[in-house]
């Protein structure tokens, strides 16, 4: 059985305890199992496995385009860039919703973003979490991103709720620490549900229950539907 699915990871998951999750249900007979694109602890939505031979596309999956709903909450600081790190800096709020909305569109286009010095970037071959977790902090170099497309969906300062389209390599996290910055307010991520990459979306997703009912077979996208849709390019 070779192919992808397209699971709607459960927040407070990893993306390899999903894996664990469908090796345990499905005899996968020694075929190889991994995923394209990571979706932190905190975060839910659409995580793409693949087994067997697209274990080996996975890297053209990373490249599609994705689509997420975020929640920033101004006013804090962490050392993670979401609600999940240590508290290191609050701050009033002090800020309109018009100054919000123009802020947050600013980012729009092509940017330089840090990545949060607490992700899965390697430094000389380790993830720059687990040296976080020695004490040691390294900040990775700054990289180019693009922001296709922000929509702000809802304001309830503190709270802004909006809808983002972006290029791969994008830290939402880090783009609600950045907004905060600029703000003057400090912010963090409270809530990310990606939505979709490239074609694959949500509203086709399977939970993890969903999945085991309706069997592996019968969910598995197949390499012939895979390569047709990356020949078409679609993003």
């Amino acid at each position: 059985m070779e192919g992808i699915l397209n699971i709607n990871k459960p927040e407070g998951f990893t993306s390899y305890d999903v894996i664990r999750v469908i090796k345990k249900n499905f005899d996968l007979k020694g075929k190889k199992i991994g995923h394209a694109g990571t979706l932190d602890p905190l975060a839910e939505g659409v995580l793409i496995i693949c087994i067997g031979k697209a274990t080996k596309l996975s890297g053209k999956f990373m490249e599609f385009e994705k689509e997420y709903i975020a929640e920033l909450l101004l006013g804090i600081k962490t050392d993670t860039d979401d609600i999940e790190g240590e508290v290191i800096e609050k701050k009033e709020v002090n800020v309109n919703e018009e100054e919000v909305v123009e802020l947050i569109k600013s980012f729009e286009g092509e940017i330089e973003q840090i990545p949060p010095i607490v992700s899965a970037i390697k430094h000389k071959g380790k993830p720059l979490y687990k040296l976080y977790r020695k004490g040691i902090i390294v900040t990775p170099p700054p990289r180019k991103v693009f922001i296709k497309k922000i929509d702000i969906l809802k304001i309830a300062l503190p709270y802004v709720e909006f809808r983002i389209i972006c290029s791969k390599g994008t830290y939402v996290r880090a783009l609600c620490r950045d907004i905060g910055e600029k703000l003057g307010t400090g912010g963090l991520q409270s809530k990310l549900k990606r939505v979709r990459v490239g074609p694959f979306k949500i509203e086709d997703s399977l939970t993890l229950d969903e999945l085991k009912k309706k069997g592996l077979e019968n969910s598995i996208i197949p390499l012939k539907e895979i390569e047709r849709i990356l020949k078409n390019g679609k993003s």
